[in-house]
């Protein structure tokens, strides 16, 4: 993923392809970051964790997510915070569509490798 700086259109940023139910789009500048999340039914994100900031919305669709040690189902229009280096984990018994602004900006991202807990599905 590119570091852009200016302005950009949201289809024209490269749809990757994380799993068969998960596919992200990310924009990337040099502190933080925002990821714009397209998740199909029964996908999984595993439990982990990461020194980065993250907020999200939930944008459609409802995702079930624990932080540290709480659970809660989150629907259209909720909005969270993870702080860095808290566990969490997230289901998405339907069709949902999340927004995550990270900061800083995660350098795993930046590479053609998505992350092991995203690929399981």
């Amino acid at each position: 993923m590119p570091v852009i700086k200016g302005f950009e259109t949201l289809k024209h940023l490269p749809e990757e392809k994380i799993s068969d139910q998960i596919s992200r789009r990310v924009l990337a500048g040099d502190r933080s970051m925002i990821v714009w999340w397209s998740m199909k039914a029964g996908a999984h994100a595993a439990a982990h964790h990461h020194p980065n900031e993250q907020v999200f919305w939930v944008t459609s669709g409802t995702m079930d997510i624990r932080i540290g040690g709480e659970r809660r189902a989150c629907h259209a229009g909720d909005v969270g915070v993870i702080p860095g280096g808290v566990e969490h984990e997230a289901w998405f018994p339907t069709d949902c569509e999340v927004i995550d602004v990270f900061a800083p900006r995660r350098e795993d991202f930046l590479t053609a490798e998505a992350p092991a807990y995203m690929r399981k599905g």
